[in-house]
């Protein structure tokens, strides 16, 4: 098999243009036949007329004396028949000679041309009858090899030979041009295989191959930033397993010592369960992000919004009520088609994390507004906010905005992650405005009608 992505291109032009070349010498010879043998026939029925009144105007002995030694004889072969079985021949015949049957003799004495054209393009043989003063005479006169169709044929090959060499030779520097860039594409993907990013594609061709070649580099920068995330994915489930894993395994071996009370071997048990608890709300809510990542087809009901917040503000009171922080709630009525489950879940999310922020009897501001086509749900804390740099990352997998507080406000870095999926799933869009110390502003936009079919994806 033929590897050699050059070799093949050169061949199918071979291949095409040897093909092609002599479809068209076909064609054209079809195309033409019946004008090539009309000017094949002018000049030899001249011949065969000139010799015709030859005979008419001269005795018969010196016309076949005057046509015994015409220079005609090079290219014509001359029978004339006195009688079906007697005749008189002129000149040399070809190196096959044209049979003549009696029938065709007795067809020409009662008057008939005949034409032999076995081919379709040269004449072979033609008969007439021609009047002498010994009465009348078959004449048959058969061409000694036609010097016009050789040397047409000649010419025609030749230069399709000549043409087929000179575009083989203009093809192999242009198959060269087009193959290059490919071989470059080729290379640069072993590299990339090979885990190197780092491509950088010296194609300035337009068209296709330009547009691949353009493709293929954002592509590899694509792939560059995808494998950065993905370390840095691995980096972060790693430092937040790490810490409650090691906790557990500390808390663990000191549980082994007989010494220790009943009362801290209780807080030793308390801490265990807290971690692991934690590790184990990391893994749900990874396990939820990857399902929300595969677009999945949303579960669509009628739900009125402002029943399904006050649910989700009532179902964490627990969290809220202990720390005496008030809710200042504007919920009109709103119903919206959606999926119930997943949107839950976003004000679950940016509602829990309102109430992590927000310092002891603080105030959070939930409204829900309806305007056109968009609804609009804002919900404000009196938190320590967020840093204008870090304003753009707090959607990010395992961002977190104050590392320094990381372990007074407990959680994984997902759940922001989860709400700007399902939001985006939504046709939606999720946005953030803080004044660090004062406060942040969350402002999710829903349109008013979900497209039945989501092609959102995650970037």
């Amino acid at each position: 098999m033929i590897r050699s992505l050059y070799t093949r291109v050169v061949l199918i032009f071979l291949v095409s243009a040897i093909g092609s070349t002599l479809l068209a010498f076909w064609l054209a010879t079809w195309a033409f036949r019946d004008q090539m043998n009309e000017n094949l026939q002018i000049p030899l029925f001249q011949f065969a007329e000139d010799i015709g009144r030859l005979y008419e105007v001269m005795p018969s002995e010196q016309a076949d004396k005057f046509v015994s030694e015409m220079k005609q004889l090079d290219s014509y072969y001359i029978r004339i028949y006195e009688t079906p079985e007697q005749f008189q021949r002129y000149g040399t015949p070809a190196s096959h000679e044209t049979t003549i049957t009696p029938d065709m003799v007795q067809r020409v004495f009662d008057g008939e041309k005949i034409r032999i054209n076995t081919n379709g393009v040269t004449i072979e043989l033609i008969g007439m009858s021609i009047q002498t003063n010994q009465g009348v005479r078959a004449m048959f006169i058969e061409p000694v090899g036609s010097a016009t169709v050789p040397f047409i044929v000649k010419w025609l090959l030749n230069f399709s030979l000549y043409a087929l060499v000179a575009g083989s030779l203009v093809f192999l520097g242009a198959a060269a041009f087009i193959v290059r860039p490919i071989q470059q594409l080729t290379r640069a993907t072993r590299r990339i295989a090979a885990g190197n990013f780092d491509v950088k594609l010296d194609i300035r061709q337009k068209g296709e191959l330009g547009e691949l070649a353009r493709s293929f580099e954002e592509m590899s920068q694509d792939l560059r930033q995808l494998e950065e995330m993905r370390r840095d994915f691995v980096g972060n489930v790693s430092h937040e397993i790490r810490s409650p894993l090691t906790s557990i395994s500390g808390y663990a071996q000191a549980l082994k010592h007989s010494s220790l009370s009943d009362e801290q071997r209780s807080r030793y048990l308390d801490i265990i369960a807290s971690e692991a608890n934690r590790i184990s709300r990391m893994s749900d809510n990874l396990l939820k992000l990857s399902v929300l990542e595969s677009k999945p087809l949303l579960q669509r009901a009628e739900i009125r919004l402002d029943e399904q917040i006050r649910r989700v503000v009532i179902a964490l009171q627990p969290q809220w009520s202990i720390r005496q922080i008030e809710f200042d709630l504007e919920l009109p009525v709103v119903e919206f088609i959606a999926d119930a489950d997943q949107l839950e879940q976003v004000w679950i999310n940016m509602i829990g994390n309102a109430i992590k922020f927000s310092p002891d009897h603080g105030t959070i501001s939930i409204t829900l507004t309806e305007r056109k086509e968009q609804i609009y749900v804002q919900i404000a804390d009196q938190g320590v906010g967020i840093k204008p740099q870090d304003l753009e990352r707090v959607f990010e997998r395992f961002f977190k905005a104050d590392r320094s507080r990381s372990r007074q406000y407990e959680g994984s870095g997902i759940g922001l992650a989860i709400v700007r999926q399902i939001v985006r799933l939504h046709h939606g869009k999720v946005e953030v405005e803080s004044e660090y110390g004062q406060g942040t502003v969350f402002t999710v936009t829903l349109p008013r009608e979900v497209p039945r079919y989501s092609d959102t994806s995650i970037s």
